[in-house]
């Protein structure tokens, strides 16, 4: 069921048993979770069914660290979330990359990988994914191409990995029809949570603050809350809701907003191939990105390289991942960067300011760079590309200076202020760059497949100019999990520490990055947190009366009692456009 907030009576409260703060990936699949349960749940999404700039505007702050664009056409702030900028890469992380590292600080999850591989499995249907393995023997054999084969690796130095592509699923658009008929889940579109309010200790929390841009208040009293707003506005509404704590909720150790991160990319080297492998497609981010060829079993997917676990203890670096990426005819261009956005366009991503008639009239007016770019991009002529480079990210150290505060001086329309992003990368992200590229280098040397000269070494140097300053917009680490209270602000079943009924959902619990993209992980996360509520809610001698399970399916619930949040929608029902659809706006 969606409702407009614009249209709900202006101080109503809504009781309901799950309150979900946020309707991205995280959000969503928890509400989904809690409609096939039975359990009464509500769905506060800042946004509508689709971008406004007024909406937008909420999440523009501050960049006051690394060069870092972190606000419009990186985040999204309507249904769906981060899905509507999403890419589609899905690998889980690494079993090392919950691991305690001596050489990376604050490193450490507070589980192993085991504890997530069933819930990883179950993102699959999720997120439209395919066959549940990322060995590359096997999708190497699936597919059956010439042009589509692994590359020899003989040190053991360097490994292959395999990601898959979601389609990719835009949440808000795939699962509008699930969350249209759901009958335990409401979801409140243009709602924006400006205070999460406490009892007097801040242990518990007893209801959220709702205001929307149209001047409209609505309060929201729960059993449970869950925060699933992304990584720099979650700890922003933490940091804001201080009226009982001075320093934010959940911030008694000066953690919250802390050890901000994000994957840098850096294309660097120059590399020629043999001519047998010089159209190999497997690992060319050109050439592998959602396309026809690299495909099996109806999924997409790509090959990167990694340096082995033993390497990266022997040489202690961070994780990396790394592309061929080849470099097109007219790259670089405004006929090309036009037609770049077209294709964004197909895919459904979304970009601010977009206009379709001003990109059309630049790709007429650079009609050379325009067709060379789009025709070497479509049939993939190996004869026109001018070079080939690698293309890498890496994990981020967790950096407690690396870090969301709030702006002094800036406020955004609902009088919330704005948030400051202070992006911090160190030498040892410098460091590895330089290393895995080396390393890389050398494998392909050694097995005869490529000559490649390599960049000068970035670390003690300045960044160079070719470093991604936008990151890969994987915001991460804001509230980092960790059984202490004094190194995390969240604990392994993602609960604020000192707090009883508040959760955090997505990347921003995330203690450290790995390199892999973080969609799948946040997904698995969150099915992880639905079964743990769930559990929570069956059981009385978890703090909860057995009456406060009555909104539960009674196939879940100990045994089946009236409703009592029925009542919640009476206040609501002299409304008659109050309920609204997907396909309405």
């Amino acid at each position: 069921m969606f409702i407009d907030t614009r249209r709900v009576e202006e101080g109503s409260v809504v009781d309901t048993t799950i309150c979900i703060i946020g309707g991205g990936v995280a959000g969503i699949t928890l509400a989904l979770e809690m409609e096939k349960i039975g359990i009464e749940t509500c769905l506060l999404e800042s946004g509508g069914f689709a971008p406004d700039d007024d909406t937008r505007d909420l999440h523009r702050g501050e960049d006051i660290g690394l060069p870092y664009r972190f606000g419009d056409g990186c985040r999204s702030r309507f249904l769906g979330g981060g899905s509507n900028c999403w890419g589609g890469w899905c690998r889980p992380l690494e079993p090392w990359d919950f691991e305690k590292r001596d050489w990376i600080a604050h490193s450490g999850w507070p589980f192993g990988l085991e504890e997530l591989a069933p819930f990883y499995a179950r993102t699959h249907d999720l997120l439209k994914l395919g066959p549940k393995t990322f060995e590359p023997a096997f999708w190497e054999a699936a597919i059956g191409r010439k042009d589509v084969r692994r590359i020899p690796l003989t040190s053991g130095k360097v490994r292959d990995t395999i990601s898959q592509f979601s389609p990719p699923v835009r949440f808000g658009k795939e699962y509008s029809e699930n969350l249209k008929r759901a009958q335990r889940v409401r979801v409140f579109l243009y709602a924006n949570v400006v205070n999460i309010e406490t009892d007097k200790q801040a242990r518990t929390v007893s209801r959220v603050k709702v205001v929307t841009l149209s001047g409209r208040t609505m309060y929201v009293s729960a059993r449970q809350f869950v925060l699933a707003t992304g990584g720099i506005e979650n700890p922003r509404l933490l940091l804001a809701s201080n009226k009982v704590q001075a320093a934010g909720l959940g911030n008694g150790n000066d953690l919250v907003g802390r050890f901000f991160m994000d994957h840098p990319r850096l294309l660097s080297g120059n590399i020629r191939f043999t001519k047998e492998w010089s159209r190999n497609k497997l690992h060319d981010i050109k050439y592998h990105y959602q396309n026809a060829s690299v495909a099996a079993h109806g999924t997409h997917i790509a090959s990167q390289f990694s340096l082995a676990p033993e390497v990266l203890k022997q040489e202690r670096l961070l994780n990396a991942q790394v592309w061929f990426s080849s470099v097109f005819p007219g790259e670089g261009s405004e006929g090309a960067q036009a037609l770049f956005r077209y294709k964004q366009a197909l895919l459904h991503k979304e970009q601010p300011g977009w206009k379709p008639g001003r990109d059309l009239a630049t790709m007429i007016s650079h009609p050379v760079d325009t067709l060379a770019y789009g025709f070497t991009r479509l049939f993939q002529p190996r004869s026109l590309i001018s070079s080939i480079k690698f293309q890498a990210i890496v994990e981020p150290e967790p950096n407690p200076d690396s870090r969301i505060t709030l702006s002094a001086t800036q406020r955004d329309r609902l009088g919330m202020q704005r948030v400051r992003v202070d992006w911090r990368l160190g030498e040892q992200v410098k460091r590895t760059f330089d290393r895995t590229f080396a390393l890389l280098a050398e494998e392909l040397r050694g097995t005869g497949i490529a000559a490649v000269a390599l960049d000068p070494a970035i670390e003690g140097n300045p960044w160079p100019s070719t470093l991604e300053k936008e990151g890969t917009w994987h915001h991460m680490g804001t509230t980092r999990m960790h059984d202490s209270p004094r190194q995390g602000v969240v604990d392994r079943e993602c609960k604020v520490h000192g707090m009883t009924n508040l959760y955090i959902a997505g990347s921003s619990v995330f203690p450290t990055a790995g390199a892999n993209y973080p969609t799948i992980t946040i997904a698995a996360l969150t099915l992880r947190l639905s079964a743990h509520i769930v559990q929570q809610l069956k059981h009385p001698e978890t703090g909860f009366a057995v009456s406060d399970m009555s909104s539960m399916n009674p196939q879940v619930a100990n045994e089946p009692v009236k409703n009592r949040y029925a009542s919640a929608t009476p206040s609501l029902a002299g409304y008659p456009n109050l309920f609204i659809h997907p396909d309405s706006e």
